[in-house]
């Protein structure tokens, strides 16, 4: 298995925990406010992202979709109405991410069609070929190891299913590359200290986009490990990126 950069960066830096563990009480202890900070900290831009990676998968006509790193289960609320499966299962190892993400789904009138469940991106606890597709927002990042996750996504996908992950990258353009990286230096940092108390999970965002494997580097991952048909499409200046791949 190949160690990326981005798989050393961990949310605190004097924890002996491993990485999953510190990820998962990092979003335990930001999930009451983490919709909030989502919407502010992009100007509700997110929501364009989203919709854009989903619509990836329309041409697939996907009946089943897992969702992994599901947080309060934007991607699979919105797959729910944009994509209309029989069934999205949602995973994390967030709890309070969960809890969140169950009263929005019930808000929704779809807990019929979606269930969230705690679980593991790296060891998914679901038999192979059963997913049409598998979708990822923002959880990349967070992987222990990105080729274990991303191994066991593949396993769980039918042969023709389509994976799809949505993630943060670097603009190139001179002058938005500067603004971005003060906001993310400064602005995004400070305002999640603000809001919810812990800077840390903002600055461990700045670190670990900088050292995630955008791009084409990206799609080379997805190449090695045997997906098919790989691309990328990058957002908004460059500042979020979807890439997709077959099996």
């Amino acid at each position: 298995m190949t160690e990326f950069a981005h798989d050393k960066i961990v949310p605190y830096k004097d924890s002996t925990l491993s990485k999953k563990d510190q990820v998962a009480g990092m979003f335990d202890d930001i999930a009451g406010r983490y919709d909030f900070l989502n919407r502010f900290l992009s100007a509700g831009i997110d929501k364009g992202w989203r919709k854009k990676g989903i619509n990836q998968l329309k041409e697939i006509n996907p009946i089943k979709i897992l969702d992994v790193a599901t947080g309060t289960a934007d991607v699979a609320i919105m797959a729910s109405v944009l994509l209309n499966p029989d069934k999205i299962i949602g995973i994390d190892i967030s709890n309070g991410m969960l809890e969140v993400g169950r009263e929005k789904v019930k808000k929704a009138g779809l807990s019929s069609k979606i269930e969230l469940l705690n679980g593991d991106s790296e060891a998914i606890k679901f038999e192979d070929n059963t997913f049409d597709a598998v979708t990822v927002s923002f959880g990349v990042r967070n992987f222990q190891n990105l080729e274990k996750g991303l191994e066991e996504i593949k396993r769980v996908l039918k042969p023709g299913g389509k994976l799809m992950i949505l993630e943060f990258s670097k603009p190139r353009f001179p002058l938005v590359k500067l603004i971005y990286q003060f906001y993310m230096k400064i602005v995004t940092p400070n305002v999640g200290k603000l809001f919810s108390k812990n800077r840390n999970a903002y600055q461990y965002l700045d670190e670990s986009i900088k050292k995630f494997p955008e791009g084409k580097n990206f799609t080379n991952v997805l190449d090695k490990l045997g997906y098919q048909k790989t691309y990328s499409k990058s957002l908004s200046l460059g500042i979020c990126s979807i890439y997709c791949g077959i099996k």
